[in-house]
């Protein structure tokens, strides 16, 4: 079985990025070892006569799609009044990516 003990919480929160406090670290350390011994009692299954599945529910075997709808839109000059900046005439976002410099 995997082990998953505080030193592997602790990767995982850094690679979250997440702060926890003592009491939600040991909540979470507790249920992911419950979810882990838990999958590690599947492998107890026998599955030699089971065939593979491939798609959990049946609607996804196939794509529905709706009709596009055109609707009633704002104005850009509407829309923008409520957006904290823009630029060009579209919505300025804070940049998601940093720069390599």
């Amino acid at each position: 079985m995997a082990n998953f003990d505080h030193q592997t919480l602790e990767y995982l929160k850094k690679l979250c990025r997440i702060d926890l406090s003592k009491e939600e670290e040991r909540d979470i350390e507790v249920s992911l070892t419950r979810i882990l011994k838990y999958v590690e009692s599947l492998k107890d299954v026998n599955t030699d006569k089971t065939k593979t599945c491939r798609y959990i529910l049946r609607g996804m075997l196939k794509n529905r799609m709706r009709e596009d709808e055109i609707k009633n839109l704002l104005s850009r000059e509407k829309f923008l009044e409520n957006a904290p900046e823009q630029i060009g005439g579209m919505v300025r976002v804070p940049p998601v990516l940093k720069g390599s410099s």
